[in-house]
This record gives structure tokens, sequence and C-alpha cells, in this order.
């Protein structure tokens, strides 16, 4: 395994997180623990979860993921060795069973916080992040941003991070990340920064060799004001392993068993995967592995985040540390991507 420094913090991190999100619904609790023990083992140290996890959203598993990884942290006592991140859910009709209202007010995230550290049996959470703005923008396969002229949001970036810098205060997390962030909200919470509030360590987006619409504007953002960029869905809900290419998915799988997850799905996106696929049998590589690689190289990547339901899935995946791509290869794979860029955004 390879590591590096989370950036803005002294935390030392696995060049792979391990992500858990199919933890109490495609994975029961012993699949877990198993892929815990088997990432540990390997090396990976940094492990990201969230409180509305696992996907889909539901009242009756809400809350398992946590739960599955704090008995296992009980389990083993190895809780100074890890890096524990997770995530607030912010506003969704969808998860009024989580809270309501789903906003990063101080009484909400102390509602999160406090439950959060109960089912992960911890004291302290490593990295604490906002799962989605609280305000209307594109974000979850949404392309452009329409604005909302009768929007209720009004902007409190300020307020948020206060409220924030007062549970670093008392020491029950750490550091703070964004997630699903656009480059404005990015810049807004560091702008209040230099006027001496909490700066962010990290933003986890979606970032794939069919979603790479983060290079247009966030990437330099990340670069010029050194922010920590972790991407989750590399491989695009498994699409990018060719297992719905080759019709060797499972029929649990997260696309066949929940029809609503349709982003990577459409024309222009099959279209790139396969043509990207080519790109890998041609070089006699692991699909999975170079659309790993691939993303490991980028140099504004701090770590992405890969999840599987088996072994042998985060096997494969966790070798991809060990691949190197040539500049052939990289060519051949930009050149599908100015052809069908950003395909499911």
């Amino acid at each position: 395994m390879k590591y590096t420094t989370l950036l803005n913090t002294n935390l030392q991190i696995s060049k792979l997180c391990l992500g858990t999100m199919t933890w109490g619904q495609q994975n029961i609790e012993a699949e877990a623990h198993e892929q815990l023990d088997f990432a540990i083992e390997k090396g990976i140290n940094f492990i990201d979860c969230a409180e509305m996890y696992p996907v889909p959203a539901n009242p009756n598993t809400q809350g398992k993921t946590e739960t599955y990884i704090g008995n296992w942290l009980t389990k083993k006592k190895n809780r100074e060795d890890l890096i524990i991140a997770t995530k607030i859910a912010g506003p969704s009709r969808s998860m009024d069973h989580i809270r309501q209202p789903l906003d990063f007010s101080k009484k909400s995230l102390e509602d999160s916080i406090h439950k959060s550290l109960k089912r992960l049996q911890t004291e302290y959470i490593d990295l604490y992040q906002l799962h989605w703005p609280e305000r209307h923008t594109n974000y979850f396969g949404q392309r452009d941003y329409s604005h909302k002229e009768d929007e209720k949001w009004s902007d409190n970036f300020a307020e948020v991070l206060s409220n924030l810098e007062g549970f670093v205060k008392a020491g029950k997390i750490r550091h703070i990340g964004l997630s699903n962030e656009t480059p404005f909200g990015v810049m807004r919470y560091l702008e209040e920064a230099r006027k001496g509030k909490l700066k962010i360590a990290s933003v986890q987006n979606p970032y794939n060799l069919l979603n790479r619409k983060d290079e247009i504007g966030l990437t330099e953002i990340l670069q010029r004001e050194n922010i920590g960029y972790l991407p989750y869905s590399p491989l695009g809900f498994g699409t990018l392993s060719g297992k719905y290419l080759n019709g060797i998915a499972d029929e649990n799988s997260r696309i066949n068993q929940f029809k609503q997850y349709t982003r990577y799905s459409s024309k222009p996106a099959l279209e790139a995967t396969e043509k990207y696929f080519e790109i890998a049998k041609k070089h006699n590589l692991s699909f999975a592995q170079m659309a790993l690689a691939f993303i490991l190289q980028k140099k504004f990547v701090t770590a992405p985040i890969i999840g599987a339901t088996s072994i042998k899935q985060l096997s494969e995946n966790i070798e991809s540390i060990h691949v190197s791509l040539s500049k052939e290869i990289v060519k051949e794979i930009d050149a599908v991507h100015n052809q069908i860029p950003n395909p499911a955004p």
C-alpha cells in the first residue's frame, strides 16, 4: 500500500480508502467485517461511511453501516490505527426518517454527530463531511445548474463553519470536509477560512472515466488552495469493471437490483464504456484496475474511495495501487474522453 497526508491535517492515510455504503443492504455484517479484515491486512487504514448508509436510503436499514463498523472496531480494538470518515445528510425529502429538518444547524449537527459516535463506538471522528449542500445546486447526476429565484436558502457558510468548529474544539471531530460540492461552494467555504474560520480538508465528489466534470473548474481550486480530493464511485457503480458489458454481473449487483440508479447507463455512457474497455483489453489490463489507476495517477487526487460486495472484487481493486499507465494508454483514454466527454455527470 502507498500512503499520503490528507491535506491541512496530520492524518497519514492510505492512497485507497475503503467505501462501505453496501454494508447493511447488499452485504451482511459478517461480510462487512470480512472486507474490513482483508482491507486492513492489505494496508488500507482509511474507512469512509455516512449516517444515511447503506444505500438506497431506507428507514429500516439507516445507520447499519456505521453500526457494523463500530462492532468491528470494538472487537478489534484498533481504533487508533485507523482514520474514520463519516457524513451528515443534507436536505432530502426521501430521508426525513433520519431527522427533521435535514440541515447543518447546530442542533442537527449535534444529533448527527452524537448518533454516529454511538454507532461507531468511538469518541471521535477523524473526518466529518457535509454529504451534499443545503442549497439547491447541481449534483447527483445533474449536469447543469438552474437557478431558483424563490429558493429559501440564504448564505450561511460562516454559520455552518462556526457550528462545526465547536465540535472540533470539543474533540468530537478532528477535521471537516465537503461532499458533492461545486466550485462555488468550495470557494465560499475557503473565503470564510481566510477570515479565520475552520478550513476544509477535503472534497468527496464522484470522479471516474465517465464523469470528469470536476476537471473543468474544481480541480484548479483543489490544487491552488491545497485541498484534498476523495473521488467516490471510481468505477461508476461497477460499470467500469465491464461486468455489465459482458453479462457477468450478478442479478443482485447494484444496478441490476436497484433500477433507479441509471447514472451510468445512458447510451453515451455505455458507448464510452465499451471504448474504454477495448483500451484495457488491448493492453492486457484489468478494466477495473485501469480505471482506478487512471484516477490514482492524477496529481489532484488524494485517495479514491473503493467499494465492493465481494472479497474478489475488493482484492482486484486494491491491486490497482500497483498499476501504472503509460503515456500511450493515457493518451488513448483522453481521446475517448474528448469524443464522449462526461456522459455520466
